[in-house]
């Protein structure tokens, strides 16, 4: 990376802390944290983790972000000074919110970043590592990961790259997984053993017997960065599947499970079709639409799942659905208004899916972070169940805001009380995912 743009990145870091502040972390009382973690940056939901707290030499949140110019972006909050470095990672990628990197860090400290375009025609994954433990500053040379290309599928289905979702296993020696949307636009997978030097040709996950290239299934993944991976998944976009259902599998020990332990088959036995997984919200019976929005696991190590169910293009219902050792149960938590893109007088709204969003705390999905409609302000609320799903009591996080505040996204790793806990979008202008100016704010 030129220095010059190191420098430039790092005054940008800077000036974010003369932005404005709110109390710090609850060890650390007397620091204040700034009041954006970006001034310049969004998002989409499907490529996931974007925000890591770390606990090393020091402590740090790490946090990443697609700019309005296009940038693939970086930041680290120092949890002492309460003070945001930013960092360039590559320039001018994709102006739109679906190319937001993901992040992971390996078992050594170092940071790795893996995005690509959105709809990335022949454009592969990239993975950047960091050049020291803990630290921003400098990079390896990016490596470019052509995971598509695996000779078992045809040419014409190894070209697009999207969404990028990594997971390491302490237990498998340290394996990474990742997880994209790739061959033939479904959801695709490969692994590394070597801490990301090299790669398993990439393999379709899942496929439907009678699938189109228009029908994209939607994967979220999660884990217990031990020996088990949690994947929920769609039969497709709600805007084209009529009947979109939301679905469940286990990832370990070298195979795919359903949730009560039944094997699927093994990884290199792929792909399942969607009905050998868990169906946890079946649409061809109540004839509404749904989309996912998270999965992660419970203290006992069971999966549970935040999704919306969309009765009609204004009226989205965030539900939370849980597996307790016997069935899946099902609550409804609130309604999550209608979609939030500025639409254009006179237009007719191209996304009437895309709600404010909900994100698990994965550390306690006992809460879910959730973006509402407030006297038609979509505001950030943080909502509590005690009794897995039944009850809900919430509290305000933003309040009386001018702007909409949308996709929040629990920072993975930190511990209760710690501050930030969240991290959402604060939209001057979204009209489209190619055209918005947002800032990503922290609480």
């Amino acid at each position: 990376m030129p220095l010059r743009k190191w420098f430039v990145a790092m005054i940008m870091g800077i000036s974010l802390l003369m932005v404005g502040c709110h109390s710090g972390t609850q060890n650390d009382p007397e620091i204040r944290l700034p009041y954006y973690f970006a001034v310049d940056g969004a998002w989409c939901w499907f490529s996931d983790p974007r925000a890591v707290y770390h606990k090393g030499s020091k402590s740090t949140t790490f946090a990443g972000w697609v700019n309005s110019a296009g940038d693939i972006m970086i930041g680290a909050l120092d949890h002492k000074s309460g003070g945001i470095m930013t960092a360039v990672l590559d320039e001018k990628v994709d102006k739109d919110d679906h190319a937001n990197p993901s992040i992971l860090i390996d078992k050594d400290g170092r940071i790795l970043v893996f995005y690509s375009p959105h709809n990335g025609q022949e454009v592969p994954i990239t993975l950047l590592k960091s050049e020291w433990k803990e630290s921003i500053t400098e990079w390896k040379k990016p490596k470019q990961l052509f995971l598509n290309d695996n000779p078992e599928y045809p040419q014409d289905m190894r070209r697009d790259y999207c969404y990028t979702n990594p997971v390491r296993l302490s237990e498998e020696q340290d394996r990474i997984y990742l997880f994209w949307r790739g061959i033939g636009w479904k959801p695709t997978f490969s692994y590394s053993d070597n801490g990301g030097k090299d790669w398993v040709p990439g393999r379709v996950m899942v496929m439907p017997s009678n699938t189109t290239d228009k029908q994209r299934p939607y994967v979220k993944v999660a884990s217990n960065h031990k020996d088990r991976i949690h994947i929920a998944f769609t039969d497709g976009h709600p805007h084209i599947e009529e009947q979109n259902s939301i679905y469940y599998v286990a990832c370990h020990d070298n195979a795919f499970y359903r949730v009560d332990g039944t094997k699927i088959c093994d990884l290199d036995e792929v792909p399942f079709e969607p009905q050998e997984a868990d169906r946890v919200y079946d649409a061809a019976v109540t004839h509404v639409r749904a989309w996912i929005w998270d999965v992660a696991q419970d203290s006992s190590g069971y999966p549970i799942i935040v999704y919306t169910r969309l009765p009609s293009k204004t009226d989205h219902r965030y539900h939370y659905a849980r597996w307790d050792g016997e069935k899946w149960l099902d609550y409804e938590i609130v309604s999550g208004g209608k979609w939030f893109p500025q639409t254009p007088e006179g237009k007719v709204e191209k996304e009437p899916y895309y709600s404010g969003g909900l994100v698990l705390d994965h550390e306690n999905p006992e809460i879910v972070y959730l973006s509402r409609p407030v006297n038609g302000i979509f505001e950030i609320e943080e909502w509590m169940t005690p009794d897995g799903g039944e009850t809900w009591e919430y509290k305000a996080i933003t309040e009386n805001s001018t702007f909409d505040n949308v996709r929040p996204f629990a920072i993975r790793n930190a511990h209760k009380g710690q501050k930030p806990q969240v991290l959402w979008m604060e939209n001057r202008k979204y009209i489209r995912y190619k055209d918005f100016l947002s800032t990503i704010r922290l609480y």
